[in-house]
């Protein structure tokens, strides 16, 4: 992503802090860290109870998630100050699964889930997150943005309607008159304190003071607004060891298996993405192949401690970020402070106004939208527009690595498509009457028809040189349309000789490798393909 964009995205976020800061640990920095820490936890309960009820299970199987998945993260992650725990991308996966067998499948699937995700790791294939064009990454931060402002609407329903007619998020009875006005009123106010804080002072995190504020006003002058007790009661027990009971047979991998996999795809996309971003605002890099396997072991821990699985937060990554939150100690201090609240602090937690924790992630999706990919779909070509669009469209309507595939594919073609249509030749004679072909651009198979289309062996003369220069090879596919020019020529019963193509290409060529005109400037590229010599066929190979 262009330092150009997240660099005004860090300074919204965090303008005096863009990178780790010098001096270890120091007294300043533990306090920021420890703030920062409960800001996020804050965040976390109501995300977490109500993802839980988008899967179907208790609430408190989703704070287990959070609490479980954000800390082993926090301790071995990729990316110290990223959140991680219970999401909405991988809860609408679950529902289907827990309607249908029962949660302890699910337990069992994130245990797999888990495993695949260290075994991505363990192979590094996290590395292929660098694929992820510019355009599609834009639609990802805009998609999530709009995902997450979508998922804080359920809270202006009436308490205990949204459970009740869909697992709370949608078909719940919405407020009106007062309480709607109220809700909006405390909502507007946390929003303007955030806003403000940092203007008067640092001290706290912006997002802890909004929080406090509008909950001592709601408390202390007992305003009638639904608060996170009026979803469900947070309070529990410290999560049990529990061996997932399902049984160990083919039937059970068949069923548990598809959803693994999506599971994990979905989970290492979302938190690779975030690693980049956070990445890019705290100043480092790296760290995917780390961040797979910190993602894969926390699942499977969580997948035997009762918990949801989980993945990176982006809502709750850049509050930690914005609340100055860069070391792991901010993410340890989260997992801790939202156990404390299950096992001690639930009567207070329950006390919070819902309006505030609103309030929090309105600001975060204000923030987290890339506000100037309007102004640059209008510079960037159509193709990289759409891209965003399409990418940002699928992401709200169907999941985040529908969304990524779908526009790595789009941006895929696009590319192929605009290097096939760049395949052209020079021609000249030499003062001998041979006819020179000097091809440009790059031949692969998408080019190859373009290519063919070039030479006219009826009307040429006896004598033909295809040079090679200032092209390239790339593929079974162009060496085949080479060989279909050669024998064309040959079938004319004329000459033809190809000059400067690789070492590999001379190899690789079986009927045209005798018109091989060897020199000194030959390149040394390799073309990703390979040959029998027993058979002398070509093949996908290297």
């Amino acid at each position: 992503m262009p330092r150009s964009m997240l660099a005004a995205f860090a300074e919204r976020y965090a303008p005096s802090q863009l990178t780790k800061p010098a001096g270890g640990l120091t007294p300043d920095r533990l306090k920021t860290e420890l703030l920062a820490g409960l800001t996020v936890a804050l965040a976390l309960v109501p995300e977490a109870v109500a993802f839980a009820f988008v899967a179907g299970v208790h609430p408190l199987v989703g704070l287990y998630a959070a609490f479980l998945v954000g800390l082993i993260t926090a301790l071995f992650g990729g990316r110290p100050g990223m959140i991680s725990g219970a999401t909405g991308a991988l809860a609408v996966v679950m529902v289907a699964l827990v309607a249908q067998h029962g949660v302890e499948y699910l337990f069992a699937t994130v245990v797999l889930m888990g495993l695949l995700q260290v075994l991505a790791g363990v192979f590094k294939l996290g590395k292929f997150i660098r694929l992820v064009p510019h355009p599609v990454m834009l639609g990802f931060v805009n998609g999530l943005a709009i995902v997450i402002f979508l998922a804080q609407l359920t809270q202006f329903q009436v308490p205990g309607t949204a459970e009740a007619a869909g697992h709370g998020m949608s078909g719940g009875q919405w407020m009106t008159g007062w309480p709607l006005v109220t809700m909006l009123a405390l909502v507007a106010a946390t929003m303007a304190i955030i806003w403000v804080t940092p203007r008067i002072t640092r001290a706290i995190p912006a997002p802890l003071a909004g929080i406090a504020v509008v909950a001592v006003l709601v408390i202390a002058f007992d305003i009638d607004v639904p608060r996170v007790g009026d979803m469900a009661s947070i309070e529990g027990g410290l999560p049990a060891f529990h061996i997932p009971a399902v049984p160990l047979t083919l039937e059970t991998l068949q069923i548990i298996f598809p959803y693994a996999v999506i599971l994990a795809a979905i989970g290492l996309i979302e938190s690779l993405l975030t690693l980049n971003l956070v990445g890019e605002i705290t100043g480092k890099r790296g760290g995917a192949s780390q961040e797979c396997v910190a993602q894969g072991a926390a699942n499977v821990v969580t997948g035997f401690f009762g918990g949801m699985g989980g993945c990176a937060m982006i809502g709750q990554s850049m509050i930690n970020v914005k609340s100055g939150g860069r070391m792991r100690l901010s993410g340890i201090s989260a997992a801790l402070f939202l156990l404390l609240f299950i096992v001690a602090a639930s009567p207070l937690i329950e006390q919070i106004p819902l309006a505030a924790l609103v309030g929090v992630m309105f600001m975060v999706v204000i923030g987290t939208f890339a506000w100037q990919s309007f102004r640059i779909m209008r510079k960037v070509p159509r193709a990289d527009a759409l891209v965003i669009v399409l990418v940002t469209i699928t992401t709200v309507a169907y999941d985040l690595a529908t969304a990524v595939v779908v526009g790595v594919i789009v941006s895929a073609l696009e590319y192929a498509w605009s290097n096939a249509t760049r395949i052209h030749a020079k021609t000249y004679e030499t003062p001998e009457g041979a006819k020179v072909y000097q091809v440009q651009g790059p031949l692969f198979f998408g080019s190859a028809a373009g290519f063919t289309e070039l030479f006219a062996p009826e009307t040429d003369p006896a004598r033909v040189v295809i040079d090679f220069a200032d092209s390239r090879v790339a593929d079974q596919s162009a060496l085949t349309a080479i060989e279909s020019v050669a024998a064309k020529y040959e079938a004319a019963g004329k000459r033809v000789q190809l000059r400067h193509l690789s070492r590999d290409c001379h190899q690789l060529l079986t009927r045209a490798g005798q018109l091989m005109v060897d020199s000194d400037d030959d390149p040394d590229y390799q073309v990703a393909v390979n040959y029998s010599v027993r058979t002398g066929q070509l093949g996908a190979g290297h």
